[in-house]
């Protein structure tokens, strides 16, 4: 009987200590057992190592790392990036949740379909867990063109082949680096696939979007010059179509459950 392949599970943590527990407990849920969860306490100081060690204690799947000094998200995934032993690498943070059958039915499509890379739909419910009736809607494919000009990988939802592709590590930028990473998964897979059936829910956070749009828009930029490594009139024409985008097309994507 052939085996099943092992997905890691990287989970970057920082003063999660009251979500944390919710979101290992929606990996234990998975249908696909063989996995193993990385979680990497970004120097929390909340007690959020605390309540990871008591399910680690549980359950030998679950492996903690602690950081002793904060360093951000991305370079937290990717001290679980390196550490990984699996065949697929995916993300979930320590406030979002997976459903049961997540990884289970993107293997399978990735098995059908030939495909390196997948993500899905989600749907989003407020810091309290409470549903808000409205989901983010993958697209079907995802090209690397059309993933250049706004990210449409829901980070929660994403995995990808480490046994074909390789190891693919977050470009270290404070942010946006979750789009530098799959937007290099994608280019090296040459496209992605979409499953348009919510298998994630995003937690929306008090104060998780930024208010400072011209900040954001400097990260974008960077993205484009130091993770695709374009020249600076390249990467401004690609910020007015990143800009046209977000604004007027990827909007679409947000509607009721």
């Amino acid at each position: 009987m052939k085996q099943k392949p092992l997905v890691s599970v990287i989970m970057p943590a920082y003063n999660a200590a009251a979500f944390i527990a919710e979101s290992i407990r929606s990996v234990q849920q998975q249908s696909h057992l063989e996995w193993e969860l990385l979680v990497i306490d970004d120097a929390s100081n909340d007690g959020t190592s605390k309540v990871v060690e008591a399910l680690k204690e549980k359950d030998d799947r679950i492996k903690l790392h602690i950081l002793p000094t904060n360093q951000g998200a991305g370079f937290a995934r990717n001290i679980g990036i390196k550490a990984a032993t699996g065949d697929f690498i995916s993300f979930l943070d320590a406030d979002d949740l997976w459903k049961s059958f997540k990884l289970e039915k993107q293997l399978k499509v990735m098995q059908e379909e030939n495909m390196q890379v997948c993500f899905s739909s989600y749907e989003l419910m407020n810091e309290d867990g409470q549903s808000l009736k409205k989901q983010i809607k993958a697209l079907k494919t995802l090209s690397f063109d059309k993933l250049k000009k706004a990210n449409y990988i829901g980070n929660l939802t994403g995995i990808y082949s480490a046994r074909a592709l390789g190891k693919i590590y977050c470009p270290l930028i404070r942010k946006r680096q979750d789009w530098g990473l799959w937007l290099l998964a994608v280019q090296k897979a040459g496209g992605a696939k979409g499953i348009q059936e919510p298998l994630a829910i995003y937690r929306e956070r008090k104060g998780s979007i930024s208010q400072n749009k011209m900040e954001m828009l400097q990260y974008n930029y960077r993205v484009y010059r130091k993770v695709l490594k374009y020249s600076a009139p390249k990467s401004l024409f690609w910020m007015v179509l990143f800009l046209w985008e977000q604004l007027f097309v990827k909007q679409k994507q947000k509607v009721a459950l």
